[in-house]
């Protein structure tokens, strides 16, 4: 069985790390660069840099923070936000980026995930997917989670598959900061209607969360924010807890 990862996710504005419930109630949660080099060194495997709100205000995911950040680590490197073209990702892929993350720009041309998919590999290209539960479905967002896509969450996952998407990013809004524990159900929905990994996002609370959306979620890696960058809990204790559990991590 491979390797289940853990990946630390800095959501970026204005050049600070924030972190928020829900897209919302946004707090500050340090220097990009300097959680970047504590997560180097404690062990995560990935890190994603999301510039949040770089589709509101229509411009490009932030270079500078992009290379502050590439510098401090040797581990892959995702950006996200403002990738709205081929342009937009070779710059952010240039600035220090191993992958890219495409949410909005994906749902308006989906066209973008074959064209980048040839140019760096699928491995390069990651789907990012935001979805609500509206009664027995998972509904997808755009817009950093402002406007309802009318899609489905496992149907829009299986068509960005079949265009080229390496991974799929999927980020539960209800659970987002709540600390309430992953949304297994709507994680293992997603994750039997593609043959690619998936990364689960939102809600990770305690270590007991991970081990559910690895086991009941079936998700091929974790993603978490509030609960590494407030020292609330160490990667290394994390990793343990997984192996004892017998869930293979890289220790």
């Amino acid at each position: 069985m491979l390797s289940k990862r853990i990946i630390a996710c800095l959501d970026v504005r204005d050049g600070q790390v924030v972190k928020g419930v829900q897209f919302q109630q946004l707090r500050h949660a340090g220097d990009p660069a300097e959680l970047a080099r504590r997560y180097n060194v404690e062990g995560i495997d990935e890190l994603v840099v999301l510039d949040i709100a770089a589709t509101l205000e229509g411009r490009q995911a932030l270079a500078r923070t992009i290379a502050s950040v590439a510098a401090e680590i040797f581990l892959p490197l995702t950006v996200g936000g403002g990738i709205r073209s081929e342009e937009d990702a070779a710059a952010a892929i240039e600035a220090g980026a191993d992958k890219v993350s495409l949410n909005t720009a994906a749902l308006r041309d989906p066209e973008l995930i074959s064209t980048l998919a040839r140019r760096y590999g699928s491995q390069a290209v990651i789907v990012a997917i935001d979805a609500k539960r509206q009664g027995d479905r998972f509904a997808v967002y755009v817009r950093s989670g402002q406007s309802d896509a009318a899609r489905d969450a496992s149907e829009w996952a299986r068509e960005a598959e079949s265009r080229g998407a390496g991974e799929i990013l999927l980020t539960s809004m209800d659970r987002d900061g709540t600390k309430a524990g992953f949304d297994c159900e709507m994680t293992a929905a997603v994750s039997t209607a593609v043959n690619i990994p998936v990364i689960a996002s939102g809600g990770a609370g305690t270590f007991e969360h991970f081990v559910d959306v690895f086991t009941r979620g079936r998700a091929d890696a974790a993603l978490a924010a509030s609960i590494f960058h407030y020292a609330e809990s160490s990667v290394a204790g994390l990793k343990r807890h997984l192996d004892a559990n017998g869930i293979p991590v890289r220790l």
